[in-house]
């Protein structure tokens, strides 16, 4: 009989409580590991045996599992979808240390309101808005480039950092002429606007929302309300940004101020402007990519946080943008 070539490896987990937790309920996260690496990964007690046909995808389960252990260890939680990022990390860069993930931390409400990078790209977003006064995030749907960016502004009013929030989009119209929608002006650009405000209320109380609003320390306005105004002291977030002109693009970089930091965001797959009219963040994206001061993080679908089938979703019309711009 030929000899059973399958490579063995077994790890002993010393703290039965958290080893628990690394198992998952019903041993739900060694089977994402196992289904991720595909690796046979069994448990007894405290201790889990990984048999594979190859000793790269053991160790890549091993990998895995130890490090979500010390994870566990260093006193986080450990959810389904931190272990699906995990491994989708580790997949893309096998030397990648979770650590510097998942403990980079934004503590931007209070402290049962804790908002962390789940990918290496969201970690690098991070960093670089804490680091440069003018960021650009550009990628898919689902990346957290707005969700984080609001965060963070968030944060930085709360440490005083910045006096004010300003959060702005483009109004492009689609389907609908603003005209012809009921209500006054404010009323008519609210639906363009409602995604800042849903990351708002997601960090922050309803009624604290409302009061900072108020107060003028949040401003949710379309772009063309930026014009000459000189931002100074503010944390300015502008999302959607592909769906800017270039003439635009340029008027809201140019109104920011003295003490203030400005992240824009957008998707260059989703540009809604009429045909022939050039992106304002894909023409950004060339002309400043050399200028000093300046940071750009591009996601792409390994960062989605969302249902599993998004991450799918989007790489699928990648591919079919991919190949329509080289039929072009």
């Amino acid at each position: 009989m030929p000899k059973d070539k399958s490579v063995e490896k077994v790890l002993e987990f010393e703290d039965p409580v958290l080893a628990r937790e690394l198992f998952g309920a019903q041993d739900a996260n060694l089977a994402a590991v196992a289904a991720k690496s595909g690796v046979r990964v069994e448990s007894r007690g405290t201790r889990v045996m990984l048999r594979g046909e190859d000793a790269q995808s053991v160790s890549f389960a091993a990998n895995a599992l130890i490090q979500l252990y010390d994870h566990l260890r260093a006193g986080h939680k450990l959810f389904p979808r931190d272990v699906d990022c995990a491994l989708g990390i580790l997949d893309r860069k096998p030397s990648a240390q979770l650590r510097d993930v998942f403990e980079n931390e934004v503590f931007a409400v209070t402290p049962r309101k804790r908002i962390s990078p789940r990918t290496l790209n969201q970690r690098d977003y991070l960093q670089a808005i804490r680091e440069r006064d003018l960021i650009f995030g550009i990628g898919p749907a689902g990346t957290g480039k707005t969700y984080l960016a609001v965060a963070m502004a968030v944060s930085s009013y709360l440490r005083r950092e910045t006096k004010r929030i300003v959060l702005t989009r483009p109004a492009v119209e689609a389907g609908e002429k603003l005209g012809f929608l009921p209500g006054d002006l404010v009323e008519k650009i609210n639906p363009y606007l409602r995604p800042l405000y849903d990351a708002l209320h997601d960090l922050l109380d309803y009624g604290k929302v409302q009061e900072m609003i108020e107060e003028g320390i949040i401003e949710i306005a379309p772009l063309a309300f930026m014009r000459g105004r000189t931002l100074n002291d503010a944390f300015i977030i502008l999302d959607e940004a592909q769906n800017t002109t270039p003439e635009q693009m340029k008027m809201f970089l140019t109104r920011l101020g003295f003490g203030s930091r400005a992240v824009v965001t957008g998707d260059v797959t989703q540009i809604d402007l009429p045909g022939g009219i050039e992106s304002g963040l894909v023409n950004a994206a060339r002309c400043l990519a050399d200028v000093e001061g300046i940071s750009f993080v591009r996601f792409n679908e390994g960062d989605v946080i969302r249902h599993p089938l998004v991450g799918r979703i989007v790489q699928a019309y990648e591919r079919h943008y991919q190949s329509k711009k080289e039929k072009s």
